[in-house]
C-alpha cells in the first residue's frame, strides 16, 4: 500500500535543469538540509512508552527454560538495556501464561517456560519475580505484572502439567476448546480464584500495575462451540441472554479484581490491553469503521467502554496491530476511534511492532510505518504513549527502524503518566538536610515524610542557574531508584560545569514533588 498522499502524483520530466552540476547541486542542498526540515519531535515529559516480555513458549524471555537461571539474568539485562538505551519507561512482564506462574507462589505450580518442568522451582538462590522487577526498577523502568486469567492450557498436551495444577485439582473448572483448556469465567469459585492470585502478586512484590491482555473468552473457532450451558443454567440471571451472561461475567472479574488490587496497595495500576475493536459501525453505529472478523464485544464478551465508565481500570491500551491505513482496519480510524471514546482512564496505544518486515500488509515494509504511528499518537491529546509487541520484535534486522525512533521520537526520557485515579500528594515537602563530599560524588541527604511512598529521585541540571526548568527534560540528568532510602550518590562527572541543580521526587502515585534548587557553588554542596 502506498502513502495517501502520493495518490495521483506523477513524475514529470522538465527541461529546466540544464547541466549535470545543477541537478547534483539540487541533490546536495536536498540532503545536507534534511536534519533542518526534519528535526526530532519535541520530547514530552510524561509519555508511557512500553514493551511487551512475553513469557509464554519463551517467545521473548527467557530463550529457552532450560536455559541456566544466570544465563536467564543476563537475557533478561540484555533486553532492558537496548529499551533503557531507547528511552522506555515500562516493562509489561508475563508472569502467569496458563494456570501457571513465574514465581513461587501457593495457587500455581512453577512455569515450565521458566524452568523447564512445570512444577519444578528454578535453580536459584532468588525469587526470579522479586530479582526482575528489582532490575527494572533499577534501569528506571515501571514493572507491570502480566497475568493471563482465564487460559488454562496452552495445548492438550495434559501429562506436561504438575499435579497441583488446577486441572487436575479442579477439573470441573476447565472447559475444552479448540486446542486448549479454559477457565469457565461464569463460575464464581473460578473469579474468586483468579482475585486470590492477583492479591498474592500485589501483597507480595514491588509491582507497578496489574496487567491483563486480550485474552477473556477465547476467540472463537468455526463449528466449536464453548460448553459453559450448564453454569449459564445455573447462574445467569432471568433476563439475561448467554452473550449479556457472559459479558456479566468478566465485568465481574475485572470489578473485583480492581477492588483487590486497590485494596493492597492503591498506588498499584490495573491495565488492559483488549483486542482493538469494540464492535464494526455495521453492526453497531457507534462501533469503528472497520470489517473485523471478531470484536471484542461481540466475540471475546469483553467491554472495555464500561470498565472505563466504572472506574474499574487505570490505563486501556487496545492493541491496534494494523497499519495506519489499512482498509479493513485501519489504525489511524482506530486510534481516533478510542480517543473519542476514553473516559476516567489513561489510553495508550498497542502497537503491533512484529510486524515490520512480517507481514503481507505491505505498509510494514517501510521504515516508517510505526514511527508514523507513534507521531500520530503524540499528536492527539486523548493519548499518552505506546506499547509495543513484542520485546524481540526490534532486536535485530529493524536498526533502520529503531535509529528513527531514537533520533526523531524518543531521543529524550520522559515519565509515565499518573493515573486518573492517583491518590492524594503526601502533605509534607521533602528537605534537604545535608551533603557530604566525596572523590568523586556527593551524597546528599533529604527528610522524606512516608519515604517508603517515594520511588525516585529526579535530578535536573543546567549551567545557568536562572534557566533551571523542571519541566525541560532536556535538563533531566538522573532517575535514581530509591528502595525506601532518602539517601542518594550524585556522581561529579554528571553534574560537571553545571551552574545548579534542582531534585524533586516522584511518588507511588506517579506525582513529582516541587524542586529543591541546590547550588553547586555555595558551600552547602
Amino acid at each position: 500500500m502506498e502513502d495517501s498522499s502520493l495518490d495521483g502524483i506523477k513524475y514529470q520530466p522538465t527541461s529546466r535543469i540544464r547541466s549535470i552540476g545543477t541537478l547534483l547541486l539540487a541533490f546536495v542542498l536536498l540532503f545536507s538540509s534534511c536534519k533542518v526540515l526534519k528535526p526530532g519531535l519535541p520530547s514530552p515529559k510524561t509519555e508511557f512508552r512500553g514493551v511487551w516480555i512475553a513469557t509464554v513458549v519463551n517467545i521473548d524471555w527467557p530463550a529457552r527454560g532450560t536455559d541456566s537461571w544466570e544465563k536467564q539474568k543476563k537475557d533478561y539485562l540484555n533486553l532492558l538495556k537496548f529499551y533503557k538505551d531507547l528511552n522506555f519507561n515500562t516493562v509489561i512482564v508475563q508472569i502467569r501464561t496458563a494456570g501457571d506462574a513465574l514465581y513461587p507462589s501457593d495457587l500455581a505450580p512453577w512455569s515450565r517456560f521458566l524452568t523447564g518442568k512445570e512444577g519444578e522451582a528454578p535453580a536459584a538462590d532468588e525469587d526470579p519475580l522479586k530479582w526482575m522487577i528489582a532490575r527494572a526498577h533499577e534501569y528506571g523502568f515501571e514493572f507491570h505484572a502480566w497475568l493471563n486469567p482465564y487460559r488454562a492450557t496452552f495445548d492438550l498436551k495434559t501429562e506436561v502439567l504438575a499435579q497441583d495444577h488446577d486441572y487436575f485439582l479442579h477439573p470441573d473448572w476447565m472447559i475444552k476448546y479448540g486446542k486448549k483448556y479454559y477457565y469457565n469465567p461464569g463460575l464464581p469459585e473460578v473469579r474468586q480464584k483468579l482475585v486470590e492470585v492477583i492479591a498474592e502478586v500485589t501483597a507480595r512484590y514491588d509491582i507497578d500495575a496489574i496487567h491483563f491482555d486480550d485474552y477473556f473468552y477465547p476467540y472463537r473457532i468455526q463449528g466449536e462451540n464453548f460448553d459453559d450451558q450448564q453454569s449459564f443454567e445455573a447462574y445467569a440471571d432471568p433476563n439475561q441472554d448467554l452473550e449479556d451472561w457472559r459479558r456479566s461475567n468478566v465485568d465481574s472479574l475485572i470489578a473485583q479484581a480492581h477492588r483487590s488490587i486497590k485494596s493492597h496497595k492503591p498506588w498499584v495500576q490495573f491495565g488492559i490491553s483488549p483486542f482493538g475493536v469494540w464492535k464494526n459501525n455495521s453492526t453497531d453505529p457507534n462501533g469503528s469503521d472497520t470489517r473485523a472478523g471478531q470484536t471484542t464485544f461481540e466475540d471475546l464478551y469483553a467491554d472495555p467502554l464500561v470498565w472505563m465508565e466504572k472506574g474499574w481500570i487505570d490505563y486501556l491500551i487496545p492493541q491496534l496491530y494494523w497499519s495506519m491505513d489499512l482498509e479493513v482496519a485501519s489504525h489511524r480510524k482506530l486510534v481516533n476511534w478510542w480517543s473519542a471514546k476514553v473516559k476516567h482512564t489513561n489510553l495508550y496505544i498497542g502497537n503491533g511492532a512484529y510486524k515490520i518486515r512480517n507481514n503481507s500488509d505491505k505498509a510494514w515494509k517501510r521504515k516508517k510505518e510505526l514511527p508514523k504511528q507513534l507521531e500520530f499518537a503524540r499528536s492527539l491529546p486523548e493519548v499518552q504513549g505506546n506499547a509495543f509487541f513484542s520485546a524481540k520484535s526490534l532486536l535485530s534486522g529493524k536498526e533502520d527502524v529503531v535509529k528513527h525512533i531514537q533520533k526523531r521520537l524518543y531521543q529524550k526520557t520522559a515519565l509515565t503518566p499518573a493515573s486518573h485515579q492517583k491518590g492524594e500528594l503526601l502533605n509534607a515537602q521533602p528537605e534537604f538536610l545535608s551533603q557530604k563530599e566525596a572523590s568523586n560524588f556527593y551524597q546528599l541527604s533529604f527528610e522524606l515524610h512516608a519515604p517508603d511512598q517515594y520511588q525516585y529521585a529526579l535530578v535536573y541540571a543546567t549551567r545557568k542557574p536562572e534557566q533551571l526548568d523542571t519541566t525541560d527534560m532536556n535538563q533531566l540528568i538522573a532517575k535514581i531508584h530509591l528502595n525506601g532510602r532518602s539517601v542518594f550518590n550524585l556522581g561529579k562527572k554528571l553534574i560537571a560545569k553545571k551552574g545548579a541543580i534542582a531534585v524533586t521526587f516522584l511518588d507511588r502515585y506517579r506525582t513529582e514533588t516541587k524542586s529543591i534548587v541546590l547550588h553547586l557553588n555555595e558551600t552547602r554542596i
